[in-house]
């Protein structure tokens, strides 16, 4: 398997990856991410290199974007100092690579690339519905910050989000 930062070319199959992880994700009562969030993203995030994909044989098994700040890092109370964090933001593994050991092997992934970066430790957000994500982030040495984040979507939709975080000491 090849990890490296993603490329303009990769944008067509980005999007049709994330459109079943979409649809899977609706199968199974996480509704959370939809036509816009978080296709319409990553080529902001590919211009600012900050889209990794992890690819076999041409195909996009997994991708996620390592970003600067998130719109919540006020929010929650961290247990970690927030002078070298990055925030990991929109993970998605290809619905044919689910169960497969991915998730784990990405978030590994996820921490090497932000260690690269100067970054001492990872932050995410996770919708409190995402029960999967969570038990994930939770095998993979994350540790839940005090409080939620009340994400505004639009006047019909709240997303509660917990935030996790992991110091790269651990």
């Amino acid at each position: 398997m090849d990890f490296r930062t993603a490329k303009l070319t990769d944008l067509p199959q980005l999007k049709s990856v994330f459109k079943a992880i979409i649809e899977n994700m609706n199968d199974n009562n996480v509704p959370i991410w939809d036509d816009i969030y978080p296709c319409e993203f990553f080529e902001e995030d590919i211009k600012n290199e900050q889209l990794y994909v992890l690819t076999e044989n041409g195909v996009i098994v997994s991708a996620f974007a390592l970003c600067s700040s998130n719109s919540g890092e006020n929010a929650v109370k961290w247990h970690l100092p927030a002078k070298n964090s990055l925030y990991l933001d929109r993970f998605g593994v290809n619905v044919n690579y689910l169960r497969k050991g991915i998730g784990s092997l990405m978030l590994e992934k996820a921490k090497e690339a932000a260690k690269a970066k100067g970054a001492d430790n990872l932050r995410l957000f996770v919708v409190d519905i995402n029960k999967p994500a969570m038990r994930l982030y939770e095998k993979n040495g994350f540790v839940k910050a005090d409080g939620v984040y009340d994400e505004i979507i639009d006047d019909d939709l709240t997303l509660r989000e917990f935030g996790y975080e992991k110091s790269f000491d651990k």
